[in-house]
């Protein structure tokens, strides 16, 4: 993980705002949180499939930033792509077909 606290104070410049769009874009970041450190605490611990965590992550950051980045719709419908993805997937694991 990237320690941010770290790099807080070279990420953006107060004469000019510079904004690091690859370490901590704008819309990922929600107050002081980041949405990559809420991902990463709420999956601690977690015994999913790597899969699912990967389409749990995806339904998570575009929760995080629907209303923050490209069409809020658009961010919402991918969101329930991959919320999609992971109900078929339970259903499948409850019937034992996975």
């Amino acid at each position: 993980m990237v320690d941010r606290k770290e790099k807080e104070d070279t990420t953006r410049c107060t004469e000019q705002m510079e904004v690091d769009t690859v370490n901590s874009p704008p819309h990922y970041t929600t107050g002081r949180i980041e949405c990559i450190d809420a991902m990463e605490a709420m999956m601690e611990g977690s015994v999913v499939a790597p899969i699912v965590g990967n389409w749990w992550g995806n339904v998570f950051k575009y929760v995080w930033r629907w209303d923050k980045k490209g069409i809020p719709l658009e961010q919402l419908y991918k969101a329930r792509f991959y919320l999609d993805k992971m109900i078929q997937w339970l259903e499948k694991e409850e019937k034992n077909e996975v």
